[in-house]
């Protein structure tokens, strides 16, 4: 991808382009392309000085780091116990590497290698069906043997079915479904959007819902590049802006932000460029969300509720209205009916209609974080 600015004035304008041709001849003709874009483009809100650098990483000149059909030995060998048994399996694993250089007119050089990994297993028994996945970074710690586990307890469960009509009812909300809803959250967490009154976060009359308490429940919602095993890149790299990251920003280094701390709206992402402009500190997201602050044990949930449902993923999450970050979806792969603490049927799908927002506030009870795959 090349990125061209054009500065007129005290304006600037932009032009991107991006090519998967190899050859270092067609570089120059890519370049110039790009700034035909910029000329023709109109200002960017969102200017700023770019950062300036000096200096090669250690690890600039190193190969790119690979991956291929090895990656997934350790799981092939240990599914191989799934094969034995009675239930059909389906499913598959991926594995992409990326390696990002960025390289800037004012002296930035920065590097990043991107693992990101997954494995989905679907099984079948009878006409019952569950899902079970998860995301690992180079494929050294899947949990296969408690996938197929917790698939066989599922399709146990299935083992009798009930219909029940559309309702209100108490839910138990697996980290699958937790993380689908927080990640529209965390998209929608924009400061411009909140400013101009346009978002779920925009505060009536003016202004920004940042420290509004959502709930007593101590949860933190939160971005940070170094969390183990959930390392993503460490500075900006955007080929394009947006409110929430600006591509004047690139090469800036990305640390944690608690976007919700201990139940409280604490920040909001602001680039450079929209930070001076409202007054406040930039604030970058990483490529990851992470949500903390509950203890209870599914099984202890399960065992706590008289009537409820247990759900496994969500599907087809779509956006109703951005000013209430109202989502519409639906269940899948199994919703288990909970009575007097045990699963005792699995139920037909429903539909669903919520907004992250308010099921913050609504939440009784938070599980043990852990790392999950949302759909």
């Amino acid at each position: 991808t090349v990125i061209s600015i054009v500065r007129k004035g005290d304006t600037a304008h932009t032009g991107a382009l991006r090519s998967s041709e190899v050859d270092p001849a067609s570089i120059a003709a890519l370049v110039a392309a790009a700034e035909r874009a910029a000329h023709a483009a109109p200002e960017a809100r969102d200017s700023a000085p770019l950062l300036t650098g000096a200096g090669l990483p250690d690890d600039w000149n190193e190969p790119a780091a690979e991956t291929g059909a090895e990656a997934f030995a350790d799981v092939a060998e240990s599914l191989s116990d799934g094969f034995g048994r009675t239930d059909r399996l389906y499913g598959y694993a991926h594995h992409l590497v990326e390696t990002t250089f960025l390289a800037t007119s004012t002296g930035v050089r920065k590097r990043f290698t991107q693992p990101t990994g997954t494995v989905e297993i679907n099984a079948k028994r009878g006409d019952a069906s569950a899902w079970a996945g998860v995301s690992t970074p180079w494929f050294a710690d899947v949990p296969t043997d408690a996938l197929l586990d917790e698939l066989s307890m599922r399709l146990g469960w299935a083992g009798r079915t009930a219909d029940l009509p559309a309702g209100r009812y108490e839910t138990l909300m697996p980290p699958s479904t937790v993380a689908d809803m927080m990640i529209y959250l965390g998209w929608s967490m924009d400061g411009r959007g909140a400013q101009e009154g346009r978002s779920a976060l925009s505060a009536p009359g003016g202004g920004t819902r940042v420290g509004e308490k959502l709930t007593d429940l101590p949860l933190t919602l939160f971005s940070d590049p170094f969390a183990p095993g959930l390392e993503c890149s460490p500075f900006v790299h955007a080929s394009t802006s947006s409110e929430r990251v600006s591509l004047f920003d690139n090469g800036i280094d990305i640390g944690r932000v608690d976007w919700i701390r201990d139940g409280t709206i604490n920040a909001l992402a602001y680039p450079r460029a929209a930070a001076a402009e409202f007054g406040t500190t930039a604030a970058v997201p990483a490529d990851n969300l992470l949500m903390t602050g509950g203890q209870a044990e599914l099984a202890d949930m399960v065992a706590a509720t008289e009537r409820g449902l247990l759900l496994t993923t969500l599907w087809y999450i779509r956006t109703v209205d951005p000013t209430t970050l109202l989502l519409t979806g639906l269940t899948r792969d199994g919703v288990y009916l909970i009575e007097d603490g045990e699963v005792t049927a699995a139920v037909n799908n429903f539909r669903f209609n919520e907004s992250p927002l308010d099921l913050l506030r609504r939440a009784t009870e938070a599980g043990v974080a852990e790392t999950t795959l949302p759909r």
